[in-house]
């Protein structure tokens, strides 16, 4: 394990994660606890706020949340094993940066950024994860155990050919079958699956039900849009700038200026002299980073300090309008609502449910 200063990079493997959770919850920190049909883990406080959310359904579906910030950056070490499964992600907000051990078809490193999705199935391997720190992350995941396949009749040969192989790998495992594919921006349809998975309105086997639904959904919109769009290359995806690493540096600082200014940003301009880059090298260079715009990632890290912040039943909308950097209340109930799909009171009042129920 390997944890020292605040400006250094966290490095654990799983089972060292696991060890640190553990210690923290000896230390009185309130780390883990479940319910019926949820498990909630949260990150300990040597590591950030916020953590996962796991939800098992039925027959092998598996739905997990994170949403979470890191106060320092944190590098995963993971073993993955034979039992790994097709896992379908989408990120709402964060970014991280993968590495795996030279598998064929597998790129050795490749960047998973906001507002797309990604279709995988990676058993037997090594992967390591980075995240950066201050920077919100909001992951919604389906994982199907390959058995859950095993019933559906699969005689579409038009499916992409990594997910005809899913049929053999339910009965047995295939040789060298991994893939990891970026399927682009989250779709409109996927997004409002992805809201009715975070706001679900109901409790108890109405709530599995739904959720089982729901993750479904999700599963079929990727499956129907590799279909349809085939094999999406990365240059297809994005137009790349050239960054360095003093670029690199340049940018991180621009994302900590707006973080410690959340209130008073600077402007565009200003942010670009700031930091030493030319607005164009930061507009493009954010995107390419943090897979949104200089404004959109400001938007983006206001809404999730708010949801954070709500969930103190005794603070009013407007004093966590104000602390996130909104003179009108309004403006930001119009904002938050049309981030989350719900309004902030209505948000705060379902955490206490949450808690409380």
């Amino acid at each position: 394990m390997s944890i020292s200063s605040p400006c250094d990079t966290y490095t654990l493997t799983s089972a060292e994660l696991i060890e640190l959770l553990q210690q923290a919850q000896k230390e009185g920190e309130s780390i883990f606890w479940e319910t019926e049909l949820h498990e909630q883990f949260n990150l300990p406080k040597v590591l950030g706020d916020g953590g996962d959310r796991v939800i098992k359904l039925r027959g092998g579906l598996t739905l997990h949340i994170r949403n979470a910030t890191l106060h320092q950056n944190l590098r995963m070490v993971q073993q993955h094993t034979s039992q790994f499964p097709l896992t379908a992600k989408f990120y709402l907000s964060g970014s991280s940066r993968v590495q795996t051990r030279g598998f064929s078809g597998i790129q050795a490193e490749y960047e998973e950024r906001a507002n797309s999705h990604y279709l995988y199935y990676l058993p037997d391997m090594i992967e390591v994860e980075e995240w950066q720190a201050k920077e919100p992350t909001q992951i919604v995941m389906v994982y199907a155990e390959t058995d859950y396949f095993h019933a559906f009749q699969w005689a579409d040969s038009t499916l992409p050919e990594p997910l005809q192989f899913l049929k053999q790998a339910s009965l047995k495992p295939v040789a060298d079958l991994r893939f990891h594919q970026n399927l682009g921006n989250v779709t409109p349809a996927m997004y409002q699956v992805l809201q009715q998975i975070l706001h679900c309105p109901y409790h108890g086997v109405i709530e599995q039900l739904y959720l089982e639904s729901k993750a479904l959904e999700l599963l079929t919109l990727q499956f129907a849009h590799w279909q349809a769009n085939g094999v999406i290359s990365e240059q297809k995806l994005t137009k790349k700038v050239l960054l360095r690493s003093e670029d690199l540096g340049r940018l991180h600082h621009a994302k900590e200026i707006l973080i410690e200014r959340l209130v008073e940003p600077p402007s565009l301009v200003k942010l670009a002299r700031e930091v030493g880059l030319n607005d164009r090298k930061l507009k493009q260079g954010f995107r390419q980073l943090f897979g949104t715009t200089v404004f959109g990632y400001l938007q983006d890290y206001r809404m999730q300090q708010a949801k954070q912040l709500l969930h103190d039943s005794d603070l009013s909308i407007a004093w966590v309008a104000k602390t996130v950097g909104y003179k009108n209340p309004e403006a930001f109930s119009t904002a938050f609502r049309r981030k989350f799909d719900i309004s902030p009171k209505g948000y705060q009042l379902s955490q206490r449910n949450y808690m409380h129920g």
